[in-house]
């Protein structure tokens, strides 16, 4: 049977996806958008099954023999989606272009499964037990998909076991934070929860907080971050607040020798949490 083929930017079910595009359309479907078949292939790689593959052949990447590997990748992705059940729905370049939500976009668009973002899916799947000494990355009232992102792209390169967002702006399944964390979303367990919840939960670990911060004096390179440990880091604008402040196990610092006074949230989590790496993998 052949694949349905759409042309028309107007039609319908491309009404469904520009839905997926708003965080109350992925609640309620829990589902979300992923474009591009590195992530794509990602997904897949850790058992996400698409409920729909759309595809536009004509954007698949241009010939010559790098363009030619690209589209090989391209089509193994669809080859593999359609043998997990997916419907793989052709759209012509004007519809796919309504609906992509990237620039430069490469044909491939999957609706798939939200992950479930819970304190208890952790629980259930053991990462706080998975080691003796987990390493794990909180993030405070984050706003940026862009930086949720970056941050996942990390924890999955250092092995972090998870990222939990404490008091989130937005949602994991955010069709930007899927793009920024290259597909990472999939493949490393993460949460959401109030902070309340989520100091509690790592309390219950016995997971001690190290929290960055320019308030104090303590450099992250003098606290021993080989253990049990959770690096928390906080809002773009503000930091982390008072609740985590008094529950951290340490509040330290990165040296800042130019006029700004802080870094990149994302930039500050990779910086603490490959100290981590460095301590765990030292002679």
């Amino acid at each position: 049977m052949s694949d349905l083929l759409i042309t028309s930017p107007a039609n319908p079910r491309l009404k469904s996806l520009a839905a997926l595009r708003r965080r109350r359309g992925r609640e309620e479907t829990r589902t979300t958008l992923v474009e591009g078949h590195e992530e794509l292939a990602l997904a897949l790689d850790c058992g996400i099954r698409p409920a729909t593959l759309f595809v536009c052949p004509e954007l698949f990447s241009p010939g010559g023999p790098a363009g030619l590997q690209v589209i090989g990748l391209q089509e193994d992705v669809v080859t593999r989606a359609r043998t997990l059940g997916a419907e793989v729905v052709r759209l012509g370049r004007q519809a796919f272009e309504k609906v992509a939500y990237r620039e430069g976009a490469d044909g491939l668009l999957a609706v798939v499964p939200a992950v479930d973002p819970t304190l208890l899916a952790l629980d259930a799947r053991g990462i706080a037990e998975l080691s003796a000494r987990p390493l794990l990355l909180v993030s405070q009232g984050v706003e940026k998909p862009g930086n949720l992102g970056a941050m996942l792209r990390t924890a999955d390169a250092a092995g972090v076991a998870a990222v939990v967002a404490a008091d989130p702006v937005t949602d994991w399944g955010n069709p930007n934070v899927v793009r920024a964390s290259k597909g990472t979303v999939f493949s490393v367990p993460v949460a959401s929860a109030t902070t309340s919840e989520t100091l509690a939960w790592l309390g219950r670990h016995g997971i001690p907080l190290v929290v960055t911060t320019p308030e104090t004096d303590l450099l992250y390179t003098d606290v021993d971050l080989s253990g049990r440990v959770a690096v928390v880091v906080g809002a773009e604008k503000h930091g982390v607040d008072q609740q985590v402040l008094e529950a951290a196990a340490y509040r330290v610092r990165i040296p800042m020798l130019g006029r700004a006074n802080s870094l990149n949230v994302a930039a500050s989590a990779a910086i603490v949490v490959y100290e981590a790496v460095r301590q765990r993998t030292r002679a």
